[in-house]
């Protein structure tokens, strides 16, 4: 499953902290385990359930949150230095790729391939669900936080510096479709 997982999203492999790294993997490798989800079907699944004729993949938001972020602080860094609060790069590539994967919950899919919100999802939104399972797996608070408040759950909350820039890079990526 760890190679299926980097095969996916090897932006993983820009996290310095191994220990991240493995933790970041065993997240997704459980949630891809928990309905048998394919790296077919992650890939060619809409990203968003709440806008229609969804053009974006869920795999390729991920990745393409995860380097807009990655671009956002390296401008931010270029621009102002020290001069700002300082961004661990760990912790935003981790939230970033974490941000959604309690998707992979709230998501179903039929026989057929559609793909629709489960019973489980109708409860349980994917911000409250990747924070769950990356508890489970050690994954540190910093970056739970990311998770956590990245989406309108977050609304009226201190986010983190790392928190910011997702949240910004996230809604530009939605925003655009719907």
């Amino acid at each position: 499953m760890k190679d299926q997982v980097l095969e996916l999203l090897p932006e993983i492999q820009e996290l310095e902290d191994n220990d991240l790294r493995a933790k970041v993997i065993a997240c997704w490798a459980e949630a891809m385990e928990y309905r048998d989800w394919t790296v077919e079907q992650l890939r060619s699944i809409p990203f968003t359930l709440l806008a229609e004729n969804v053009k974006i993949g869920f795999i390729e938001h991920v990745r393409t949150c995860c380097n807009m972020g990655l671009a956002v602080n390296k401008v931010l860094e270029d621009a102002y230095g020290s001069r700002r609060t300082p961004v661990n790069r760990d912790h935003l590539i981790a939230g970033s790729l974490l941000a959604d994967v309690g998707k992979l919950f709230e998501f179903d899919k039929k026989p057929d391939g559609t793909i629709f919100k489960s019973d489980y999802g109708k409860h349980i939104r994917h911000p409250f669900s990747g924070v769950g399972l990356a508890f489970k797996h050690g994954i540190p608070s910093e970056v739970m936080h990311v998770i956590a408040v990245h989406s309108k759950e977050g609304a009226g909350e201190k986010r983190s510096p790392e928190a910011i820039i997702f949240h910004h890079v996230d809604f530009i990526d939605f925003d655009l479709v719907k």
